[in-house]
């Protein structure tokens, strides 16, 4: 024991610094280096806070924390000891085994934060949130007593959430009971529980093409049937639409209502009222994805509007406060809203009541409204400045201008988005090409740009290298 004694001995502890932590992290680089070897004998408590110069619950803390890391193990009546298991050992990299072509690797790099720019990514950047007021809500919940840490959450959700989501649900028209607002923990998740709900396999559904590219592996989950409807700038062509309709007798049609991603169109009224009246006659659900819509300048109806009998209503923050807040919410008749209390018990889908307090805190408090409106002005100066740049470098931008998240454009000619994505992986830039979200022929011409990442001009300089790269 005498070696461990005057390697502990050799330990120098700075000032201004927590003393756990600097005993944690010396003597984990002590156990990785081997200066403590596996099996070793640590000195008792006591002596260990003698040969520190700490006082004895910092030796019992850092212990604690280096048990946690597999660092160390306790033998009862005996003492600590020095452990080394195979995962703390130095391997050779562990092979991925996840998939390598080439839409796969881009879709990690757009939702992983690794350091790269990141134009092609589907959220806010960090410095655009209202970090100030989410941590104050954070306080403020942590500080409640309406704080239930021993308790799991109500299945419908948090009452006084879904109260404020009434209130904000009220805003665009759609007057419902908060027995009807059930939330999720993100808008997937509610899609997923609805899908269980109206879909038997074998089932056609009608998609917008493009989409969130998440949509067509959780509808072939479902066994589901997928026919396609193009979606452009000024929407879709709704007698294509309607032969599709006749065509194929779907259960249903799952859309964004408004800013749809990519290419930013919301439906007008006179669109909304075909859509619905379409539904109607000919007997489809409509699951209406509104996530988007806290970001639109211009406002439009939704189609829930109208009523909930053969609509759905999804939406959630995270594409406004936060991606990690994972609040959600459906919006649906009295029966779905029943069942689906009854399916997300079922599958363990009660969500966390800490996260929505933080919401509503922030939907109470009036912070959320001014954060959108801020975001909402702050996204349609970037966007003229993206659009700009973007037919600088030769492309055309095929989507809305001004509003919204995204820009949706077509490459200059002969260049390919896939292989442009693969390249800008090497320059440590995250794109999305059109494929990542398209079926359709020439989607490989096509590239998603997310507006607030891609105002900046170390993203302008690196596309235009890229492109001049060939």
């Amino acid at each position: 024991m005498q070696a461990q004694r005057a390697v502990i001995a050799a330990i120098e502890l700075q000032p201004g610094v927590p003393l756990v932590q600097q005993i944690v992290d010396q003597l984990s680089n002590a156990i990785s280096q081997g200066g403590l070897p596996h099996g070793a004998k640590l000195p008792p408590i006591r002596e260990l806070a003698e040969l520190l110069n700490v006082g004895k619950s910092t030796v019992v803390d850092a212990l604690d924390h280096l048990r946690a890391k597999g660092l160390v193990v306790s033998r009862q009546g005996s003492g600590h000891y020095v452990h080394r298991s195979r995962t703390t050992l130095p391997s050779a990299a562990a092979p991925d085994l996840q998939p390598q072509d080439t839409l796969s690797v881009v879709r990690r790099a757009v939702l992983l934060d690794n350091g790269a720019l990141r134009p092609g990514c589907g959220f806010l950047p960090s410095s655009w949130l209202p970090a100030e007021d989410l941590l104050k809500a954070v306080r403020g919940t942590l500080r409640a007593s309406a704080l239930r840490m021993g308790e799991y959450g109500v299945t419908g959700g948090y009452l006084p959430l879904r109260q404020a989501l009434r209130v904000k649900l009220a805003t665009f028209g759609i007057e419902v009971p908060v027995e009807q607002i059930i939330t999720t923990a993100n808008t997937m998740q509610a899609i997923d529980l609805l899908m269980r709900l109206l879909l038997e396999p074998g089932d056609t559904v009608l998609l917008d093409d493009p989409c969130y590219f998440n949509m067509h592996t959780n509808l072939a989950l479902h066994g589901a049937k997928v026919v396609t409807i193009a979606r452009q700038c000024d929407g879709i062509d709704m007698d294509a639409f309607e032969q599709q309709v006749i065509a194929h007798k779907p259960v249903l049609y799952l859309t964004n209502s408004t800013l749809h991603n990519p290419t930013g169109h919301s439906f007008s009224p006179a669109q909304a009222y075909r859509l619905l009246e379409l539904s109607h006659r000919h007997g489809f659900h409509i699951v209406e994805d509104d996530l988007y819509g806290d970001l639109q300048q211009r406002r439009t109806p939704r189609l829930a509007a109208s009523g909930l009998d053969n609509v759905s209503y999804v939406s959630g923050f995270s594409k406004t406060l936060t991606a990690n807040s994972r609040v959600s919410y459906a919006v649906l008749s009295p029966q779905l809203a029943a069942r689906l209390i009854t399916l997300k018990m079922a599958c363990g889908g009660v969500t966390s009541e800490f996260a929505e307090q933080i919401t509503c805190a922030l939907l109470s408090n009036g912070s959320y409204a001014k954060h959108t409106r801020r975001t909402v002005d702050r996204l349609y100066e970037s966007s003229s400045r993206v659009a700009r740049w973007l037919v600088e470098a030769g492309c055309s931008v095929s989507s809305l201008p001004g509003e919204g998240l995204f820009i949706w454009t077509r490459l200059p000619s002969g260049v390919d988005a896939e292989t442009l994505a693969r390249k800008g992986l090497e320059k440590d830039v995250a794109l999305a090409p059109g494929t990542l979200l398209s079926k359709a022929a020439d989607a490989s011409e096509f590239m998603r740009f997310n507006v607030a990442h891609s105002d900046d001009p170390e993203v302008r300089e690196r596309f235009f290298r890229l492109l001049d790269e060939g």
